[in-house]
């Protein structure tokens, strides 16, 4: 099965775009608390979009499924996924917690409405897995490796993916029986240390069924001229597309030396990072 496709956005019209070049669920972020704090210094977009963007989202969307960051739980939890659900949301994710509590809350809160996401992103969260996954009420499961490479005090994210962090997270999602997936990609054949086509590769190999998109598949908010951004989109989800057919159809001899290549490149690159702070 191809990878659901997610992108980051609160822009009506970027948001139709999308859709229309193939990304199967538009994500709108509403999380501020505590992010800046945990991501200070960080090549990080901290997205300050509102609850009125659930709105305005529902209006435009026709294919794709809509999903709400809504905050980490606190006293407005409940007004933010009533006014997400209310508003036309599919899915609303939890992000950051730490307990089975805070998930079962978040679920009744929920209330069958939407379909409920979990975003893994944080170790407490990691260690109390199975009595989290044996809460009542949870569709699917997501792994943040941004924020959870920070909590386990990693130099570079996808230490995580190179470790087996990762695989064993998955497995527990698998043995479940959720739907998962884990933190994001670029697009393929773009020159990066490590590339979108390893990195595919490795959701293939865990049996993961979503992504998110990146910023460096396509960053808007640098672009001077949207005049080319459908063709920018359909090119990109087009390159996904092909490299998944590829992934597909590796052998798991093949699969395996595709985790070792990404080992390999996330060692190189942990050793260039903790140099450049040595001379820094």
């Amino acid at each position: 099965m191809p990878l659901k496709l997610m992108y980051l956005t609160s822009d009506p019209t970027v948001a139709v775009l999308a859709e229309r070049a193939g990304v199967d669920r538009i994500f709108l972020d509403l999380e501020l608390r505590g992010k800046e704090a945990r991501q200070k210094n960080m090549d990080t977009v901290i997205s300050h979009n509102s609850l009125s963007d659930v709105a305005k989202l529902r209006a435009v969307l026709t294919k794709a499924e809509l999903l709400v960051r809504v905050n980490s739980l606190y006293d407005g939890s409940k007004a933010e996924i009533d006014r997400a659900a209310r508003d036309g949301a599919d899915v609303v994710m939890l992000p950051y917690f730490k307990t089975a509590r805070e998930v079962s809350d978040f679920v009744s809160l929920c209330a069958g409405r939407v379909r409920t996401c979990l975003l893994f992103e944080t170790p407490q969260a990691v260690e109390q897995i199975d009595e989290i996954l044996s809460v009542p009420g949870i569709d699917e499961a997501h792994i943040g490796i941004n924020d959870l490479h920070l909590g386990y005090k990693k130099t570079f994210m996808f230490e995580l993916l190179a470790d087996g962090t990762v695989e064993r997270i998955c497995r527990k999602f698998a043995e479940y029986g959720l739907p998962y997936g884990f933190g994001g990609v670029g697009r393929p054949g773009t020159q990066v240390a490590l590339p979108a086509e390893r990195i595919l590769a490795e959701h293939y190999r865990l049996g993961s069924g979503q992504v998110i998109l990146s910023r460096a598949f396509c960053d808007v908010s640098k672009l001077a001229d949207r005049s080319g951004l459908a063709a920018d989109f359909q090119a990109g989800v087009r390159a996904v597309r092909a490299c998944e057919e590829k992934c597909a159809a590796l052998s798991e001899q093949e699969q395996r030396e595709n985790h070792a290549a990404v080992q390999e490149i996330v060692r190189m690159i942990v050793e260039k990072i903790q140099a450049a702070k040595e001379l820094g």
